[in-house]
């Protein structure tokens, strides 16, 4: 069984930084892509960050140049380095993980609240 587990939400005031991190376990096969998506209240689930095996990155233009995604293929581990947060910001995190054999998993997500 595949398990996603992040932590490192929280609450923030704007401006400030936080970073979050997701371990994968379970019976997986190799990882492709690992990626950070968030959904806030009355909105859809979208892309914030995804990063390559060999380690491309892409960003949606909301956080382009504020937040950082990175990986450790022997850990299994995803992170994402939030800084200059704003309110837009608030929201459920969740990572994804896509596998070599086309299959998808989710975490729980964390939630991300930044004050204003």
């Amino acid at each position: 069984q595949v398990q996603l587990v992040e932590s490192g939400g929280g609450l923030v005031q704007a401006g400030g930084s936080l970073r979050l991190s997701c371990a994968a376990s379970g019976s997986i096969f190799s990882i492709n892509v690992m990626g950070w998506h968030r959904q806030s209240p009355g909105k859809q689930r979208e892309l914030v960050a995804v990063i390559t095996s060999g380690g491309s990155t892409n960003y949606s233009d909301s956080v382009k140049g504020r937040f950082t995604i990175s990986r450790d293929n022997a850990k299994k581990m995803v992170y994402l380095q939030m800084n200059s947060l704003k309110a837009e910001d608030t929201a459920v995190y969740y990572c994804n993980i896509k596998t070599a054999d086309y299959l998808q998993y989710w975490g729980q997500g964390t939630q991300v609240t930044v004050s204003s």
